[in-house]
């Protein structure tokens, strides 16, 4: 559903988006729900496009997409399939990361390869007791002469079963900072976490450093700035991307439901007839409606680098998860017994859409935060 505010640039690039994922993504969700895993074709296909390190400029490979576009590519990917959403996110926060903080070196050496598709990146900064209280982090770094020496522990990390590339975040010195660790580096392992409730395609991994010994030229930005500043501007984005990518999620549940109300007969009509079945229909749109609304607002903040741009995106990704597991709901509601079917669409995504409240900030987290931008905001 295009918004009648964009841009004729910004639809017609919606459209390529939807096309994409229509003719790529949709084909193989559920092989990749049901497998557990996404393909190194479908990586191909996303970096053909240039949908990998879109945001980053041209000069270092990216397409300089802008905020609202780069918004509309993951609506239309989440859209298709939010196992292959969450791949894109994680590389563009890496590259994201990479380009706003890296050294020269780190630029010319790493980006090529995450855009084209060549590198595979991971964002490793969850462990195993660690996760919305990111600064009570465990994993630490220890410098020995030119090399810095990493031990601890990673869990949760998307895409860490194949990734060439970990942007670890560790305590030097007793101040949170970043790190770039490839996989072949001697004392990284890497352990498979399967059985996921969604996004089981995001193949993810638990990590572990084990007197891991690196270059002190792979740290990212300068010792201290890894969590207030790598790690925050990197899950900013990550939130923009599950907002829109739970947009994404909620129309294509609203799709799903109307199409089956159109063709399901019960008490001689069609159920899109049947008052209640109109009045789950008519929720589902006006919340999906609403949440690219925020979205887009969201967006236009951030194209605008207004200082409440993070607050902004933190309402769109609180208020549409939320939106994306009722829509999903009422859409296996509206399956009845044909939605809860291994074969079903609709369980993949009331399965995933549970997931869209939990990454990147779950919705108390976030309740938590906005409560206080509210007071903030109420007097101003």
């Amino acid at each position: 559903m295009i918004l009648s505010h964009l841009t004729p640039q910004q639809a017609e690039r919606h459209a390529e988006f939807r096309a994409f994922a229509d003719r790529v993504l949709v084909p193989q969700a559920d092989r990749c729900d049901r497998e557990q895993a996404v393909s190194r074709e479908v990586v191909a296909d996303l970096a053909g496009q240039g949908y990998l390190g879109a945001p980053v400029p041209k000069e270092f490979g990216g397409l300089g997409m802008d905020w609202v576009e780069y918004g509309l590519l993951t609506e239309e990917l989440g859209r298709g399939c939010q196992s292959i959403r969450n791949l894109v996110a994680v590389e563009d926060m890496v590259a994201h990361s990479i380009h706003k903080w890296g050294t020269e070196e780190q630029k010319r050496r790493w980006l090529p390869g995450i855009i084209s598709g060549r590198t595979l990146a991971a964002f490793a900064l969850t462990e195993p007791d660690t996760g919305s209280d990111a600064a009570a982090v465990e994993t630490t770094a220890t410098a020995d002469g030119a090399d810095v020496v990493l031990r601890g522990t990673k869990k949760w990390i998307s895409f860490a079963q194949i990734a060439d590339l970990f942007l670890v975040f560790a305590t030097f010195d007793g101040r949170h900072t970043a790190f770039l660790v490839e996989r072949d580096t001697p004392g990284l392992s890497v352990e498979p976490i399967e059985g996921l409730l969604g996004l089981r395609g995001s193949m993810l991994g638990r990590i572990t450093f084990d007197d891991c010994r690196i270059p002190a030229a792979n740290l990212v930005g300068r010792p201290g700035i890894g969590l207030t500043f790598v790690a925050s501007s990197a899950l900013d984005l990550g939130r923009y991307s599950t907002a829109w990518g739970s947009v994404g999620l909620a129309q294509t549940c609203l799709e799903a439901a109307t199409e089956y109300a159109g063709r399901r007969v019960q008490y001689g009509t069609e159920i899109r007839n049947h008052q209640l079945v109109q009045q789950l229909l008519a929720d589902m749109l006006t919340d999906t409606i609403t949440g690219r609304l925020l979205c887009y607002h969201a967006g236009v903040s951030k194209e605008r680098g207004e200082t409440a741009s993070v607050n902004h995106t933190l309402l769109a990704k609180y208020r549409t998860s939320t939106i994306a597991v009722k829509a999903a709901a009422d859409a296996v509601q509206i399956h009845g017994a044909q939605g809860i079917g291994a074969e079903a669409s609709v369980q993949r995504h009331y399965r995933d859409a549970k997931v869209m409240e939990i990454i990147e900030g779950t919705t108390q987290i976030q309740q938590s935060m906005l409560g206080r931008f509210a007071v903030q905001a109420a007097r101003l």
